[in-house]
């Protein structure tokens, strides 16, 4: 599928998602039906060896830092991806390397919190919002959202899953949290689908991530594309960039995750170097209508969409920027925390 066909099917959905629209399909819906026939299969054949137990990283970061007024509030939504499902020690999740990176980047501590839920799909978000709410003196500075792989599992409607993350970001932008939503990820990298079902995969994954794109920037916030967890290098190196049910990432592909987005929840809040915020011809970055930045930023991991000026020729237009990233072997060691 090209970009700006893509687009325009993200478009759609974004549309129907907007307008209270239920039957507009990822793909046909014989051919979803076999894509999820394939995946459960593939998670059955491969789910030995998956921690049953997600760590709790929940807690205060950068404890090396000068406790200089209130810590910045870090919230991580979503499924198991955001939860860290995969590994067994909580400094290996998303949510652990972010608040250690935000914290060494302000040079402030970062104190994260965790509503994500392993197995949530977008419906699920309605509920983690209202924990991240339920304290009104106490509303996040960032809230990061991954979400939308059990969507295509479970056979979600694209309109009904943008709508309820779009309901989400909506509710967390207007109660002042800056939001970075992880889109979904692509599903054919499971080892275990075969062709033609990987293409499908790949197709309805990049679909949706795209029409996430669209709902998520219209409501103020802004994404980055998961897509193959995050490169070329995780499809290459599956053995490497899985976890041991070769379903969830593993520490190494968390880490990876990890590095993709800090870069978006840094420049959310304002840390990022104010260079880095222009955009590069080089690199290929610049201001597109909405849809067809989503439908590039869906074909390439990495890349982060937010909200530019407020209409143009064709609509609302965004910011494409591919922001560079350090390989995984160039991370800096994670500061310590204080989990509860």
């Amino acid at each position: 599928m090209t970009s700006m066909s893509r687009a325009r099917v993200a478009r759609r959905i974004a549309t129907g998602a907007a307008y209270g629209g239920g039957g507009i399909g990822l793909a046909g819906a014989a051919a979803v039906g076999l894509l999820l026939a394939e995946v459960q299969l593939a998670r059955r054949r491969v789910g030995i060896g998956t921690p049953d137990r997600v760590p709790d990283a929940r807690g205060l970061y950068g404890d090396g830092l000068p406790a200089t007024g209130e810590p910045l509030r870090l919230m991580m939504l979503g499924d198991s991806t955001a939860a860290g499902q995969g590994v067994h020690r909580a400094g290996q999740t998303p949510g652990a390397l972010l608040a250690s990176g935000l914290a060494a980047v302000a040079e402030r501590q970062v104190e994260l919190g965790s509503v994500a839920a392993p197995g949530a799909c977008s419906d699920d978000l309605d509920r983690q919002v209202a924990l991240v709410l339920a304290d009104h003196g106490r509303v996040p500075d960032i809230c990061v959202i991954m979400i939308g792989a059990n969507d295509v599992t479970h056979r979600m409607p694209a309109t009904r899953s943008v709508r309820h993350l779009s309901g989400a970001v909506r509710r967390l932008r207007t109660a002042g949290a800056e939001v970075v939503v992880g889109t979904c990820p692509d599903l054919g990298t499971i080892e275990r689908v075969r062709q033609p079902l990987r293409w499908l995969a790949r197709r309805t994954s990049r679909q949706l991530a795209a029409a996430q794109t669209i709902g998520v920037v219209e409501q103020g916030g802004r994404t980055v594309s998961l897509g193959d967890l995050l490169g070329p290098e995780f499809a290459q190196n599956p053995r490497e960039l899985f976890g041991p049910d070769n379903y969830h990432p593993s520490a190494e592909g968390y880490a990876t995750a990890a590095m993709a987005v800090l870069p978006s929840v840094c420049a959310a809040l304002g840390l990022w170097p104010a260079e880095e915020e222009h955009p590069d011809a080089l690199r290929r970055e610049g201001f597109l209508p909405v849809a067809r930045a989503a439908a590039e930023a869906a074909s390439e991991a990495g890349t982060e969409v937010a909200a530019a000026m407020p209409t143009g020729p064709r609509g609302p237009w965004a910011l494409l920027k591919r922001r560079r990233r350090r390989r995984v072997s160039e991370a800096e060691p994670t500061p310590s925390a204080q989990p509860r």
